[in-house]
């Protein structure tokens, strides 16, 4: 297994409540010279619902997991009853039923972001300097790329632009 002492300790840290401090195509531009090929070609075409590379097939499963919990509340929720049957984590299913009753979107997504930050850190362990970490920062960068979509100010403006045309639909047709 590799060894990344030098290119893991340059990195800035990531945190699920923080801002992502560099771009995924910087990070890959950090790993160039460092990753075997085969490596890079995996952190090229890593996203989040990868399942190939060091680190990345334990992260699948949970991520399948996580992604059928969050499906299945979500549709029980709406009134959808599903009769699939998965893998269930009671951990996991608590906390994507904590987000998924929280009035503000933005905080649900907090909450399952910092679910995700919590298992690959579970996944990465003690591994600080080889395939596992870099891996593991890798999908944190995925994951936070993410988050820079939301945006509150523009969420509110988008929901009142909405609220506001259902209003005048609900006049027309009275």
């Amino acid at each position: 297994m590799a060894s990344y002492f030098y290119l893991m300790s340059s990195l800035p840290m990531l945190k699920a409540e923080g801002d992502m401090p560099i771009k995924y195509e910087k990070f890959l531009s950090y790993c160039k010279d460092t990753v075997s090929p085969k490596n890079y070609e995996l952190l090229e075409n890593l996203s989040v619902d990868s399942d190939t590379g060091p680190l990345v097939k334990e992260w699948a499963k949970f991520y399948r997991s996580f992604k059928e919990e969050l499906t299945s509340q979500r549709n029980k929720k709406l009134g959808n009853a599903s009769g699939q049957v998965f893998d269930k984590d009671g951990e996991t299913a608590k906390i994507i039923s904590l987000a998924i009753a929280d009035k503000n979107p933005l905080n649900a997504e907090k909450m399952l972001l910092a679910l995700q930050f919590d298992k690959l850190d579970s996944i990465i362990g003690t591994h600080s300097f080889d395939d596992y970490a870099l891996f593991g920062y890798a999908l944190k960068l995925k994951l936070l790329e993410r988050k820079t979509v939301f945006n509150e100010k523009k969420g509110k403006s988008e929901l009142s632009r909405l609220v506001k045309g259902l209003e005048e639909q609900i006049e027309g047709i009275n």
